[in-house]
């Protein structure tokens, strides 16, 4: 299965038998003050900072997320986006379960963007998925509902089955539905990464469609983040992920090492590139 995302200048293919995906989740103002502050000013020079750098660190996609308290998401989110559209060349993840920022953006977008997200509950069915049909954008889906989040792999993957089918019906066909099997921190739940990894496997087998993940939630309050999220990413992908929103400075190496594992980087030539990129950076 292959989504085929478009930016201003660079198209990717997040593809279930390519190379890993890297959606690069530095413009979110979560925990990040500085960005939050600048974002509330209107003042976008650090976010046009964050994209170049992610892309030059490897993020092959860029997510961006204005979701500040108290901020109009209709204005700003445009402007974002128009912003970091401008600075980088990559397809972008646009952020938000707001149907009238989405409008807003989307119809000032050139290229096929990914939207982040869609989810079971009716309300938001019924608000999004028209949204993406208009503008022909590709979307990720939440397998979560009214009920919330389920702890049964089965149950996740039928709320999946119930968004294909609801976006089939108005005429978004599978390839441009993504599917994020929801990742929870195992500091609350130690059998949250195993439930996430069945989800993954399910999803893979039942449906075959591509899989997407906020990979660094799995860590969430607990210390050596890094090692863990590591680690849950190498077993998400062997278990058939095939793209992560996720910090291209820190695990883009990773990927590039799991990607050259699976076979899926011939004479080694992405992790060589990605690893001689990365020592000059640092220097």
């Amino acid at each position: 299965m292959r989504t085929v995302v478009q930016g201003r200048v660079r198209q990717i293919a997040i593809d279930t038998n390519g190379p890993f995906v890297v959606i690069g989740e530095k413009i979110n103002p979560t925990g990040r003050r500085k960005l939050a502050e600048d974002l509330a000013a209107g003042n976008f020079e650090y976010v046009r900072d964050l994209a170049r750098i992610q892309v030059e660190a490897g993020a092959d996609m860029l997510d961006v997320n204005v979701g500040v308290p108290g901020v109009d998401e209709v204005d700003l989110l445009p402007k974002v986006v128009k912003v970091v559209a401008e600075a980088v060349d990559v397809p972008l993840c646009i952020d938000s379960a707001n149907r009238e920022a989405l409008s807003a953006t989307l119809a000032t977008l050139t290229g096929k963007p990914l939207v982040n997200s869609v989810n079971g509950e009716e309300a938001c069915l019924n608000t999004i998925l028209p949204v993406i049909k208009e503008y022909g954008a590709a979307v990720i889906a939440l397998p979560m509902d009214s009920s919330g989040i389920p702890n049964d792999p089965e149950a996740r993957l039928s709320i999946a089955e119930k968004i294909i089918e609801r976006a089939a019906k108005i005429g978004i066909p599978i390839e441009d539905i993504v599917i994020d099997p929801l990742v929870l921190t195992v500091g609350a739940d130690s059998r949250a990464g195993a439930i996430t990894l069945q989800t993954i496997e399910l999803v893979r087998r039942a449906l075959d469609v591509n899989v997407s993940l906020g990979a660094s939630n799995v860590s969430f309050g607990l210390p050596d983040r890094l090692t863990l999220n590591q680690a849950f990413l190498g077993l998400a992908i062997a278990a058939g992920a095939s793209c992560a929103i996720t910090d291209p400075m820190k695990l883009g190496l990773t990927i590039r090492a799991i990607d050259l594992l699976r076979g899926r980087d011939e004479h080694a030539a992405r992790y060589i590139r990605h690893f001689r990129k990365r020592d000059l950076m640092s220097r």
